[in-house]
């Protein structure tokens, strides 16, 4: 996978990054949607900023930030 090349990502810009959404518009529901967890805490703010290091879990399958 290929590493953010910023500072952070924004939640809804990583459901992009990582193909689980085609569209922000999609990307904004789904956050809502599903079961989302940024460093073992739930989370469901799309703006919510991910750093290199951060674990994100989506409905149990684990994700980390690069």
């Amino acid at each position: 996978m290929e590493q953010i090349k910023t500072e952070y990502i924004t939640l809804q810009q990583y459901l992009k990054f990582i193909g689980i959404a085609d569209t922000g518009g999609q990307a904004k529901i789904l956050v809502k949607q599903l079961d989302i967890r940024v460093n073992g805490e739930k989370e469901d703010r799309r703006g919510r900023k991910l750093y290199p290091g951060d674990t994100v879990l989506v409905n149990g399958k684990k994700y980390i930030v690069e």
